[in-house]
């Protein structure tokens, strides 16, 4: 008895501290970001910097050994190697690139945190906003550990931009689908700048900064979203990954699968795969 109504009293507690932080939270402080936002330009194999080519056309600030480890890349891709994205493994994007967002994502604030909601990996961010200080220790992840603070830079009482810093980043990840890499060390640094497009409502506008031991210099780009006002009840589809049954990685070279399950070349004068990679039988 002693413990069930320790246990009632803590859950109502509990529920008196959530409804009377509720109460506070003045949703009128806040921008109106709710519903579907999807990106500007672009599809699945957009490019990084949506100004710029894709590819080499991106002119990313490479270090020389990081720029010619992405060269390789390329060309050990082309020639039967792993794929240089690795999404195209369903390995998550993370962050920054999931906020390309290829699929429609969803913004949603609290008092304390503000949750990113991705169609893309089923990938859920939070970013804390209730004035915490980065742990000494963060287990890394894909999406990276996110601390936020509002600002209200015009003085009208209303918070009208969002400044995000994320790390711990968990690899392997790349800008975008055509390899462009980050450092080993994980020691990647990522800060954002998020607000409301001044001629129209339903442009989102996040300015994107990757500091990072592979880059010269911080690399800064602007990923831009819309929200269409007339969806009251937006679309929401399940986008499931699943990888390419049609290849098999074999070593470090990709190799066809065929219709009646044999092991065919993926590119002109692939040599065979070495038989250590296979189990021999008595």
């Amino acid at each position: 008895m002693h413990h069930h109504t320790t246990g009632a009293l803590f859950l109502a507690a509990s529920f008196a501290l959530s409804v009377g932080a509720a109460r506070a939270f003045d949703e009128t402080r806040f921008p109106d970001w709710k519903g579907q936002w999807v990106q500007l330009g672009g599809g699945e194999a957009a490019a990084w910097d949506p100004t710029r080519p894709p590819g080499a056309g991106q002119q990313a600030p490479l270090t020389p050994e990081y720029q010619a480890l992405f060269l390789a890349s390329v060309e050990a891709e082309a020639k039967g190697g792993p794929p240089v994205d690795p999404t195209a493994m369903c390995i998550p994007a993370g962050m920054p690139r999931v906020m390309m967002a290829i699929h429609p994502m969803e913004i949603v604030i609290t008092p304390a945190q503000i949750y990113f909601v991705f169609e893309q990996f089923n990938s859920l961010r939070g970013i804390y906003t209730d004035g915490r200080r980065f742990p000494d220790h963060i287990e890394p992840s894909f999406i990276g550990y996110s601390i936020g603070q509002w600002q209200d830079t015009d003085g009208d009482g209303r918070f009208d931009t969002l400044v995000i810093e994320t790390h711990a980043i968990k690899g392997p990840h790349t800008y975008d689908s055509s390899g462009i890499p980050f450092h080993k060390d994980g020691e990647l640094v990522v800060t954002e700048k998020l607000y409301t497009d001044k001629s129209d409502p339903n442009i989102l506008h996040d300015e994107i900064t990757s500091t990072d031991h592979a880059l010269t210099r911080p690399w800064t780009v602007t990923r831009s979203y819309r929200r269409d006002p007339r969806q009251t009840q937006p679309d929401w589809p399940e986008v499931l990954c699943k990888p390419d049954a049609g290849r098999v990685l074999v070593g470090d070279h990709y190799y066809r699968v065929s219709p009646e399950g044999l092991l065919m070349p993926a590119i002109k004068g692939q040599q065979p795969p070495d038989l250590k990679y296979f189990k021999t039988s008595r």
